[in-house]
């Protein structure tokens, strides 16, 4: 099946060219990459520019005017755009290692998403790997234990992998923890709730809201802990002042029958 990589960035050219190149490189040959652009300047577009050529893959960039946080509406744009069968939604500080598509594959079954887990950087290593365009995805393992003993990264088990099997899905509907920064979903599941809600503007739950509705309408959640981590990259802390506004909106989804977003991806269709 054709995959769509629905990567989000928001001026972070230094990180972007990390995780296009970690694509590059993957095991899984049938895919494409639709980048989410929420407003980046001109250096993010001529960085694009100069990478697709030397890319062995599809490379699509969406960018809309800078009008504050509005990643609901790029990620709309980008789904609306993407010719797979199969999304994943990658944020744009986020590195995938070689096998990561192909495992979300693997993982990839009729009536359920994917949910992927992270490894977090601390901020001084984070520099020193975009500052060196460190290739951290392509690391063993084992290469990863002197970061993990000096506090670099926050975790370590999770580099390990397991296969598929019946542990990986959850019985009871659990919406917290999926985050979209990593995630494996149908598109046709995506086009049935109208994707992302773009009430949701400034930072904060817009992906809760959007695996709420998933669940609404049936798609179980499959966890893929243990087969598909990223490395996310060191940011500051977003402004929050819309987060409330935003929670607010999250639980009245919670507590509703509500599957198709009022305003979503089928304006871009």
């Amino acid at each position: 099946m054709k995959v769509s990589i629905i990567l989000s960035t928001y001026n972070r050219p230094d990180a972007l060219t990390l995780i296009l190149q970690a694509l590059s490189v993957q095991t899984y040959p049938h895919f494409e990459v639709v980048v989410a652009d929420d407003g980046s300047g001109i250096d993010t577009k001529e960085l694009i520019y100069e990478l697709r050529s030397q890319m062995s893959y599809e490379l699509h960039h969406l960018w809309q005017e800078d009008k504050g946080f509005r990643l609901a509406m790029a990620r709309n744009k980008a789904v609306a755009k993407a010719s797979g069968d199969y999304l994943i939604f990658l944020d744009g500080d986020c590195v995938p290692r070689p096998h990561f598509i192909e495992r979300h594959c693997q993982l990839a079954e009729s009536g359920y998403f994917v949910t992927g887990n992270r490894i977090l950087l601390n901020e001084h290593f984070t520099i020193r790997v975009l500052f060196h365009q460190i290739q951290i995805g392509q690391r063993s393992n084992m290469a990863w234990v002197l970061p993990y003993l000096h506090g670099d990264i926050n975790r370590f088990l999770p580099l390990f992998s397991l296969p598929d099997g019946q542990f990986r899905k959850v019985d009871k509907p659990k919406w917290q923890g999926a985050k979209t920064c990593n995630l494996g979903a149908w598109k046709q599941d995506v086009l049935d709730i109208n994707g992302f809600n773009e009430q949701f503007q400034g930072w904060g739950h817009e992906d809760a809201e959007f695996v709420v509705r998933l669940m609404h309408n049936q798609v179980k959640r499959k966890e893929g802990r243990f087969a598909v981590p990223v490395f996310h990259l060191w940011h500051p802390e977003a402004d929050r002042s819309r987060e409330q506004k935003n929670r607010q909106r999250l639980e009245q989804c919670l507590h509703s029958t509500q599957v198709v977003a009022d305003s979503g991806v089928n304006q871009y269709l």
